[in-house]
């Protein structure tokens, strides 16, 4: 091998790493795609954090924003003031996931902080978790009445989040089912 291809080798690979960091600084890292979009929640049969088995069903009928967390989530805590405003709001079902926790520190943590969840579904092993692909909590998907995923927020719903971007299709669908 000559000495100036020698040379021109970590450049190269200078060059290589410097492009993919230039690409992926670029991309937002709260935008995560699903390929759920547009398709059906997972079936899945499970039990609720009170105990009573439940199935995907449930979640027909009218639109859902469902919510993955857990007691050991400290981004959890800066959304939750927000679901605990939106209790009242009649155009939506509140469900939570409740994801690799136990019902001792789940009911403790909503005991301390508020429940501002229509259903909660209990997930300790992930297999609901998994088949909606979460990376991590918090993840809120948007789901339609017929039970399609329509929509995927990765980390803390903000008020900005909720009045620009959730608000109006949850307010889009709920006319849909109208």
């Amino acid at each position: 091998m000559s000495r100036l291809l020698k040379s021109l080798i970590p450049l190269a690979i200078f060059a290589g790493l410097a492009i993919f960091f230039a690409i992926g600084l670029t991309r937002d890292p709260t935008q995560l795609p699903s390929e759920l979009i547009d398709r059906p929640l997972p079936e899945f049969e499970m039990m609720t954090l009170s105990g009573e088995a439940v199935t995907h069903d449930k979640l027909l009928g009218e639109p859902s924003l469902l919510n993955v967390f857990g007691s050991w989530c400290v981004a959890c805590l800066i959304e939750h003031p927000l679901f605990m405003e939106l209790t009242e709001d009649p155009d939506f079902k509140l469900v939570g996931v409740n994801w690799r926790d136990t019902r001792e520190d789940a009911n403790r943590w909503l005991t301390r902080h508020g429940d501002p969840y229509d259903l909660i579904l209990f997930d300790p092993e992930s297999r609901l978790a998994i088949d909606l692909g979460v990376t991590g909590a918090p993840e809120t998907f948007v789901l339609d009445a017929k039970g399609q995923i329509r929509y995927k927020h990765t980390g803390p719903v903000s008020a900005d989040d909720w009045a620009n971007t959730l608000r109006p299709l949850i307010q889009s669908l709920r006319a849909e089912t109208l």
